[in-house]
């Protein structure tokens, strides 16, 4: 017997269609994930919560010209063309992102594509660098966006109406959608199965996925420690070294300065110039993420956290996680140890279901 259809009656309602058609632009080097991650959250919503009743999605991959579309990591696609599109309703268009090189290229004929079509859907998605279709396509003016970390000052240099927040996983402008990097793009489409069906149909499906409904914190956690060591050269690598050892210490503008044997406002003009942020804001990424190593590896005390990590006291560490993550660090904590024991190999090893999510 088939599983009875799991709708959430508080979800917003539904437009016409008895299922929500779902496009996803595909082209040459786009990113696999950027497509596959949100077709197979798609596909498992529909066959675990449709019940005996029609599909929640219908899922169509489209290309300029249809056929085999190679994507980056070599494997091919099939695609009907934009053509077979003349005519259908069409709900949510997806645009994963992905190209060759360090250059984004937007196929000319997605991008009349998406112009022409975006004002008859309800929801304009995209996924990673799919924001520059979008925005070749006039879709992001004024509007409030996302993409992937690296990207971020390409995509406001070319389009510099577009106002972007670099930290965001996903986010929702009324019906403009845009995530992050590549596996964000899984991320957004359990927001917008929340938002078509409800919450328990986005949390069976994440079960399922086996992956956080809702994951804290934004893309900076795994972008400043990166971007740090890529743009930084020779000229502060001993510096952050010292910072790193040294976070319950003096880390104001002069002590830095003065570590680096650098006037004050010498130090901050060039440390800003070459890293992109402010002295004080790799303080406070350097001393958020000791304390989320702390928070995952060991049992110690919120306020013996708050003090190694320069935090000060218990209170402003819960300030920083609130801001930052969105969660206090009990709950962060919490997250991590549980996913921890999820994945045990032990349990991997003996073919055990992992545990009921959140």
């Amino acid at each position: 017997m088939a599983p009875s259809p799991i709708i959430d009656s508080t979800a917003p309602p539904m437009p016409a269609l008895a299922t929500c058609r779902i496009v996803i632009l595909a082209h040459e080097h786009m990113n696999l994930l950027d497509l596959t991650g949100p077709v197979q959250a798609l596909a498992t919503a529909s066959r675990r919560c449709s019940g005996n009743g029609p599909p929640l999605y219908e899922i169509t991959v489209a290309s300029a010209d249809g056929g085999l579309v190679t994507s980056s990591s070599g494997l091919q696609v099939m695609t009907v063309p934009l053509s077979a599109l003349d005519g259908m309703a069409i709900d949510t268009i997806i645009a994963p992102g992905g190209c060759q090189g360090q250059e984004y290229f937007s196929p000319p004929a997605l991008i009349a594509w998406v112009r022409q079509r975006a004002p008859t859907v309800r929801r304009l998605c995209s996924v990673c660098t799919g924001a520059f279709l979008l925005a070749a396509a006039g879709q992001l003016d004024g509007r409030r966006v996302t993409t992937h970390w690296e990207w971020v000052e390409r995509l406001a240099a070319l389009h510099p109406a577009v106002h972007i927040d670099a930290d965001r996983i996903y986010i929702q402008d009324g019906a403009l959608w845009t995530s992050a990097g590549v596996t964000a793009g899984i991320d957004l489409t359990l927001a917008l199965i929340e938002e078509d069906y409800g919450h328990k149909v986005a949390m069976e499906t994440a079960r399922q996925l086996v992956v956080f409904m809702k994951r804290s914190g934004g893309q900076s956690q795994f972008s400043t420690p990166l971007a740090a060591q890529e743009q930084e050269g020779d000229i502060f690598v001993e510096l952050h070294a010292w910072m790193a050892d040294n976070l319950a210490s003096d880390l104001r503008v002069e002590r830095l300065a003065e570590r680096a044997g650098m006037a004050p406002r010498t130090f901050a003009r060039s440390y800003a110039a070459k890293l992109g942020r402010t002295p004080a804001m790799m303080v406070a990424s350097m001393r958020l993420e000791a304390a989320c190593r702390l928070l995952e590896e060991t049992d110690q005390p919120l306020k013996r956290i708050a003090a190694t990590t320069g935090h000060g006291d218990e209170q402003n560490l819960r300030r920083v996680f609130q801001r930052r993550l969105e969660l206090s660090p009990s709950q962060y904590r919490q997250r991590h140890a549980a996913l921890a024991t999820r994945v045990s190999p032990g349990d991997a090893a003996g073919g055990r279901s992992p545990a009921t999510r959140e």
